[in-house]
């Protein structure tokens, strides 16, 4: 018999901004603590040297990850110009140097390239997977690995601060698997001067941005008291970006057992995804075809 898990039945959206030190899944298991919660995940990893947006969801709100992992972020982070790191972050060591130095309109300009689709090759200290194995575990051992690129959609890149001939501060916007580290190192390279990011801070994430969000230090004051949970925001935040239809209460009770059923659909096509609300509460997330929706996902409440 499996062992039941302890805690919480609760469910939603706690939005921390996340201080400098602390891994994202250190965030998670803090919050779940102070929540006393069974379950929680995050929304898209920041290193641990990021700062800004973490959006963590608890209980079935956790179904709802993929939705905000999928949205459109925007990030500031300050690029030191003149050198490469072998992390393309501060935290590695110096492996380039170059005394160029480009002007701010030529910042503009190569900033143009990494703009709308483009390949992106991830950093060697990341966690993507190279035959099973991440590649900062590989890089740590000091194994050099050609990584493949991937597409990126920028959907905005901008300078928006330059405090010195070694610096420049820039914004973007950007969709799933982006790396920032990644941006800096290779704008560096098409200026011909190398360079590394310094600071990253995540701004918005989908619905969520940074209004109203708690540091860990009020999490930590706040914890397993009832004031905590005035701070939650509804599980349906995830699902904004869907498409919604309402159903009554025996549709409701079909979909929660995984069965199609006849919703009120208004401007939903045949095929699209979109989520099912009784009295403004989800009920699933699935695909309405014919005047019905055919669940993928329930929430059980």
């Amino acid at each position: 018999m499996a062992r039941k898990r302890k805690g919480r039945d609760i469910s939603g959206w706690l939005v921390i901004d996340k201080p400098a030190g602390l891994t994202s899944t250190a965030v998670v298991n803090k919050v779940r603590w102070a929540m006393q919660a069974k379950k929680a995940g995050h929304a898209g990893t920041l290193d641990p040297e990021a700062t800004g947006l973490l959006a963590v969801a608890l209980g079935e709100a956790t179904k709802t990850v993929p939705y905000i992992t999928d949205a459109l972020k925007a990030y500031e982070f300050t690029v030191r110009l003149g050198q490469s790191t072998n992390t393309d972050d501060a935290e590695g060591e110096v492996i380039a140097q170059s005394d160029a130095r480009p002007t701010d309109d030529d910042i503009k300009d190569a900033l143009s390239g990494f703009v709308g689709d483009i390949m992106q090759v991830p950093p060697q200290f990341s966690a993507v997977k190279i035959d099973g194995e991440r590649a900062y575990k590989r890089a740590r051992d000091g194994e050099e690995m050609e990584i493949e690129a991937r597409p990126l959609w920028v959907e905005e890149l901008l300078l928006t601060d330059r405090p010195d001939a070694d610096t420049a501060v820039l914004e973007m916007t950007c969709g799933k698997g982006g790396y920032v580290r990644s941006i800096a190192r290779d704008l560096g390279a098409a200026l011909g001067c190398h360079g590394h990011v310094v600071s990253l801070r995540r701004l918005w994430s989908g619905p969520f941005d940074l209004d109203g969000a708690l540091t860990m230090d009020e999490v930590e004051k706040l914890a397993q008291d009832p004031a905590l949970d005035a701070h939650l925001r509804p599980l349906e935040v995830g699902l904004v970006d869907l498409p919604c239809v309402t159903c009554p209460a025996e549709s409701a009770a079909r979909l929660r057992n995984g069965n199609p059923a006849l919703v009120l659909a208004s401007g939903v096509e045949y095929g699209d995804e979109c989520w099912a609300a009784m009295d403004g509460e989800a009920v699933a997330v699935g695909r309405y075809k014919s005047g019905e929706l055919h669940p993928s996902r329930v929430f059980v409440r």
